[in-house]
């Protein structure tokens, strides 16, 4: 086991922080880096981590060297060329701007989620914004049918940064959004990731409530 070089900083509950642990897992970098709980929300920033990233948001990488990188998209690119296993992040042609989309969707899914997530358990139910809390939940359900419609053959071939960042938000759905009932609509999508999710990385990166 190698001693760790940099340092996560790291909430098991966040799809986007489990999105660098699944590639650190799947590219066996995991030894390489430490892990630094973090525990924030908008309005309350950690301050171990405000004063290397004023955004205050996670995850954050602090390199070997002391600088900080952040944005979890920016981290997955750095940490995909620190291995010398095949890329997870295609490094040209039309399949690296594909499969970026279809994680930049993914993406999409897990902001739209984290958000109604804060709007729910952050503000008084009688100051819930009804008609956002719906526009949110209709921009997931929007992702959801074209990867059901257009997507499945894309995400079964390579376990890469698309179907990495897909499969972490479909899990950070079930963590929080059960209600949405994701599932019976998209079927093919569910038989995905029932077969992804016992991947040894999707396994020991679960949530842990």
């Amino acid at each position: 086991m190698s001693t760790p070089t940099m340092t996560l900083y790291h909430n098991s509950l966040s799809p986007f922080v489990r999105k660098v642990m699944v590639l650190l897992h799947e590219t066996g970098q995991q030894d390489r880096v430490a892990l630094q709980n973090c525990v924030l929300s908008p309005v309350d920033p950690d301050p171990s981590l405000i004063n290397d990233n004023p955004l205050s948001k996670i995850p954050a990488l602090r390199l070997a060297d002391g600088n900080f990188i952040h944005d979890s998209r920016v981290i997955l690119d750095y940490l995909d060329h620190q291995h010398v296993g095949n890329p997870l992040i295609p490094r040209e042609g039309s399949a690296r701007w594909r499969r970026l989309t279809l994680a930049s969707m993914a993406d999409g899914i897990m902001d739209a989620a984290v958000l109604t997530r804060y709007e729910v358990a952050l503000r008084a139910p009688e100051k819930h914004w009804d008609a956002w809390l719906d526009g949110q939940r209709d921009k997931i359900r929007r992702a959801l049918a074209l990867l059901e419609a257009e997507a499945i053959a894309e995400l079964t071939s390579h376990f890469d940064v698309a179907a990495i960042s897909v499969a972490c938000a479909l899990g950070y759905l079930d963590l929080r959004h059960p209600d949405l009932a994701w599932r019976e609509p998209n079927p093919q999508l569910a038989a995905w990731y029932f077969e992804v999710s016992q991947r040894p990385s999707m396994l020991a990166t679960m949530p842990k409530v």
